[in-house]
């Protein structure tokens, strides 16, 4: 009569851990939806001068959310025109390309209201300081477009293997009706219905600690002649298999740095380390279809980071060099929870 008593007491114990995991779960969805920013229409013709930062990009628009926390969709258009918001009046201003639009950058747009209530943009201007830390940012922080959907996947497997384990919580009721002399069976399987759930919650846990890890799977270093920034055939055979490789991957993104020797100036080093490396991006995304959103912005470091003396030929050699590394999310890599297993019935 008591191990029948236990195993009932067991039974409604872990009902009731599911029902608080339910209601804890609605309240964070409550939470998030009283937290979610306010959303701006632009008036069509209307114009409008806005200052903010990017949070959201897409392919030809982005999101600006300015210092109300207000949030405002622009719109690029074939005239659009971006350019540098210089504090130098006696140079000319740059001009970037629309590519340059990253998150986390700090931009001023002026244009008009458009019929879908966005502000088509005329003019973008930023600094070029703020452009260095955008990139930064979106180095350290994105990669993790598409990343996102695959461990929205994972975890909706991991609720329906919750689901399965509910059913098999109900299911234990029965057994114990049917089984009146078979108390030991039934504490075996509570317990391992307990033990299910707790392993289901740590693998969630690790799969969300782990969406920003990451360990190099695969390298390669592709060479360059003296001031040149073209891929030589062997530059292009070594990109070749790792486009192969990164594609039989899971979770992963790419990683492209460019360097340069020490034998011009500072700033002419690093334009030229950064056409290197663009170089390299160009290459795996039009030859071999690496989305975009699989590689980190691109960085060229200039002279900085040497892996071989200057003061040589053959050291000069080795430091007009693209590092390109393969990068593997580990929380996509590690292995599910084993599957719960219930002792036979008597």
């Amino acid at each position: 009569m008591k191990r029948n008593q236990l195993s009932y007491f067991l039974f409604v114990l872990v009902v009731g851990l599911a029902l608080s995991a339910q209601a804890l779960a609605q309240e964070t969805d409550k939470g998030a939806k009283r937290d979610s920013p306010q959303k701006s229409q632009v008036t069509i013709g209307q114009k409008q001068k806005i200052k903010g930062v990017i949070v959201k990009r897409e392919a030809d628009s982005f999101v600006l959310r300015d210092q109300s926390g207000t949030e405002t969709v622009v719109n690029l258009t074939n005239t659009t025109k971006v350019e540098e918001k210089k504090g130098n009046p006696f140079r000319r201003a740059k001009n970037y390309g629309t590519t340059q639009l990253l998150r986390g950058l700090n931009v001023e747009v002026e244009g008009r209201g458009d019929s879908s209530g966005a502000l088509a943009a005329e003019q973008i201007r930023f600094s070029d300081s703020d452009l260095m830390v955008a990139r930064t940012v979106e180095s350290r922080v994105t990669p993790v477009e598409g990343r996102v959907g695959e461990a929205e996947t994972r975890l909706t497997q991991s609720e329906q293997n919750a689901q399965r384990l509910s059913g098999q919580i109900e299911e234990l009721n029965a057994v114990s009706n049917a089984a009146r002399g078979g108390a030991k069976t039934a504490q075996e399987t509570a317990d391992a219905a307990v033990a299910g759930v707790n392993t289901t919650n740590e693998r969630i846990t690790n799969l969300v600690s782990g969406l920003d890890e990451y360990e190099a799977k695969t390298s390669a270093t592709v060479n360059f002649k003296v001031r040149s920034a073209v891929l030589s055939p062997e530059a292009k055979a070594a990109l070749d298999e790792i486009a192969t490789q990164a594609k039989a991957e899971k979770g992963y993104v790419i990683e492209v740095t460019g360097f340069a020797s020490a034998e011009g100036g500072e700033n002419l080093n690093r334009i030229l380390s950064q056409r290197r490396a663009d170089a390299v991006v160009r290459y795996l995304a039009e030859d071999h279809m690496i989305p975009l959103r699989r590689i980190i912005t691109p960085f060229g470091y200039g002279a900085a980071q040497p892996v071989a003396e200057n003061t040589t030929r053959a050291g000069r050699e080795q430091n007009r060099r693209v590092e390109v590394k393969i990068l593997v999310n580990r929380g996509m890599t590690s292995p599910p929870p084993a599957p719960v297993t219930k002792p036979e019935r008597p």
